[in-house]
This record gives structure tokens, sequence and C-alpha cells, in this order.
């Protein structure tokens, strides 16, 4: 029965995305039903077969190696601060961010990334039917970040036009950084996460290509990277290394912020209906979690994590997550570890304006004018990654 909701609940996606899309007669049926197909067979080879569970388990083995030296950096600076056996969020989910960025910094440098980005956006683009650099953007989107991703192609940002502009944000919105991955495995399994990563790179495309389909150009589709001003090698591991601790405390101080925020608004709820305020809008989203396969008496407190991953953002709800999901069952757990693995909530819109308007005045407040349907397509895109293992669980 939970395979005919969730079949249910893919047509439905693709129906929502066809409702809002910009020029239905554009839309390439082909790609789209080739990549849903593509994310069915991924999503069984990672979750149910051996060889998804080795590869999972090598990923998630070099990660936790690589935690475990940055938590070598971290205790050295911050060792005794925290009581003993007790586990910090921010020492030891946030902190990590810094030492992923010196990481990637590092690949960077020695052109690593850029290749493999490159090639690996050239042969997505021969499946999903996009141009290059919609792949190209897509790729390095998961990999640097959704803000580091606009730098890297700065000098075509001034001259795309609004539909290839939204394509390269809906992409940055609908992924995660790589330099993050490592913070979200201390509280998500991280099978959930390497499946999230590798869905919601082909469901961006999918819902790009239903929301805001269009023709590229040969001479359009031209990729020209920006390399920026030759750095020595510890100059660029100093930048990275800041901006990972710039992420981390932003990070951090958006949570002090939301969860406060939340906080007060469910006192507020309580004293007045009876009733917190996620716990009403876990009713709201309820229908959908059934509809990605979440079993029904599980559906309220599925909904709850999933609005509140909409209104505030992904660590806020993992948060919440982490407090009830040895109450759910496995199938819940992973649906909605999935459904949580992206950028896709009302800040974010803010913060793609801004990397955006930073680069490129115009182009900035052409992006703010489509920021809602930015977060409308990247919403459809975690829900349909969710679909996606609801089918194959």
């Amino acid at each position: 029965m939970h395979y005919l909701i969730s079949i249910v609940g893919l047509f439905l996606v693709l129906l929502l995305g066809w409702a809002a899309s910009n020029n239905k007669k554009k839309i390439k049926y082909r790609p789209i039903i080739v990549m849903v197909a593509l994310q069915i067979v991924l999503g069984f080879l990672l979750l149910k077969t051996s060889i998804g569970e080795f590869l999972i388990k090598g990923f998630a083995n070099s990660f936790s190696k690589l935690l475990g030296y940055a938590e070598e950096g971290t205790n050295f600076v911050f060792g005794g601060m925290a009581n003993e056996g007790a586990h910090t969020f921010f020492l030891f989910v946030l902190m990590p961010i810094v030492f992923m960025s010196a990481i990637i910094g590092i690949l960077q440098y020695y052109k690593i990334l850029p290749f493999i980005i490159k090639y690996i956006g050239l042969v997505l683009s021969k499946i999903n039917g996009m141009g290059k650099l919609e792949s190209y953007n897509a790729v390095a989107a998961a990999i640097v970040g959704q803000n580091e991703v606009f730098i890297s192609v700065k000098n075509q940002i001034g001259f795309l036009p609004k539909h290839r502009l939204y394509t390269l944000c809906a992409s940055a919105m609908s992924t995660v950084s790589m330099s993050i991955v490592g913070s979200y495995m201390t509280m998500l399994e991280p099978r959930y996460v390497v499946a999230a990563l590798v869905l919601n790179l082909f469901g961006g495309f999918i819902v790009a290509s239903i929301i805001n389909p269009y023709e590229v150009t040969p001479e359009e589709d031209i990729i020209h990277i920006q390399d920026g001003e030759k750095q020595t090698f510890f100059e660029m591991l100093g930048e990275y290394i800041m901006d990972g601790f710039k992420v981390a405390i932003v990070v951090g101080v958006m949570l002090v912020g939301f969860v406060g925020l939340i906080a007060l608004i469910n006192g507020i709820f309580s004293g007045i209906f009876g009733m917190s305020f996620q716990a009403i809008l876990g009713y709201v989203f309820a229908p959908i979690a059934f509809l990605m396969g979440v079993p029904w008496h599980e559906a309220v407190k599925a909904g709850s994590i999933m609005a509140t991953k909409l209104v505030a953002n992904e660590f806020v709800a993992m948060l919440d997550f982490v407090k009830v999901k040895d109450h759910l069952s496995e199938r819940t757990t992973a649906i909605v570890s999935v459904f949580l693995i992206s950028f896709a909530n009302f800040g974010s819109i803010g913060t793609i304006v801004g990397a955006v308007k930073g680069l490129n005045e115009k182009q900035g407040n052409v992006v703010a004018r489509f920021g809602l349907k930015l977060l409308y397509g990247a919403t459809l895109v975690s829900v349909l990654s969710a679909i996606i293992i609801g089918i194959v669980f």
C-alpha cells in the first residue's frame, strides 16, 4: 500500500511543478522520466544493495576520520570547556566545519575539485538535457556551497538571462555544502545523508526542467570558471579556514535566534490554544508527510519536523528530530532524514540574494523577485527525494 501512496505523491510533486511552469509547452518529458528512473535506481543501489552499503560505509568512515582530525583541533583550543562526556553542539557539530573548509580549500588550490566538478557536470548535461553551465553549477554547489559557487562563475552572472539565473540559484538552494555534510552525519545516519546528496542533485534538474524549461544554444553554453587572484598556499589556507569559521559562527548565531524564537512562539501558542506552534504545523504538513510515504500515525510528528526546517533551517529541524527519531519507525526516519538534507528554507532566499547581489547588483534584484518561487522549487526537490526513499525503502 505504501508503494501506491508514494507513487501518488511522486505524480503530485510533478503536477505541482507543472502547475508553476513558466512555459509548459517547452517541458522535455523524456529527460525527466529518465532522471526519475535514475533516482529510483540510485536510491535502491545506495540503500538496498551490498555495493551501496560498501560505498556508503567507505564514505562515512572517511568523514568519521576527518571529524576525528577536526576534533583534535577543537580539543586543543576548547578542551575542558565542555563537561566530561557531554556533547556540545558548537564544539562537536559546528567547529568541524572549519576543518572541512580547509580541506576543500586545499582540493581547490591543487585544481582537484574543479577537475571533478567540470567533468561530472559535462556527463550530467548529457543526461538532464540542460546546459553545461547549469550542470557544472549544480555539482559545484553541492561541493563548495551555495554562496561560493556564484564566485566561480561571477564573470557570467551579469550576462545570464532570468531563466538561466533561476536554475543556477535553484541548484544552490536544493543542495548542501560538503563542508557541512560531516556536521549532518553527527545527527543523522550517514547512509541517508549520502542518499540525499545524490537524489537532490537529480531532483534539482527534474524540478527546474519542469518549472523553468528552456533551450540553450551552443554559443550560450560556455563555462568560464573564475579562478580569482593567484594566492600562495598559506594565504589560501588562511582564507578558507576563516571562511569555515564564519559559516560555523553564522549557523550558531542563527540557531540561537531561531531556537529561542520558536520556543517563544510555542509558549504563546500553548498558552492560547493549548498546543505548540510546531504541533499545529505538524497537522498542516501531515498530509504531505503521508504522501511521502510516512505512516499516518507518525505523519503529524514528521510534518512538524518538516515545517520547522522550512520556517527555520535544517539544523533547527535536525535538533528536534534527534529528540524524537528513536520513537519513529525506520521508514519514517529515512524519509524525514532525506527531506532535511537541503538549504530549502526561507532564510536561504536572503542568503542567495545577498550572494548574487554582492557580485552583481542588478542580477541580485532579479533573484529577489523570484525568491519565493526558488523556495517552492527547492521544497519540491526535498519532497521528491523523500518520496523516492519511500518507494525504494
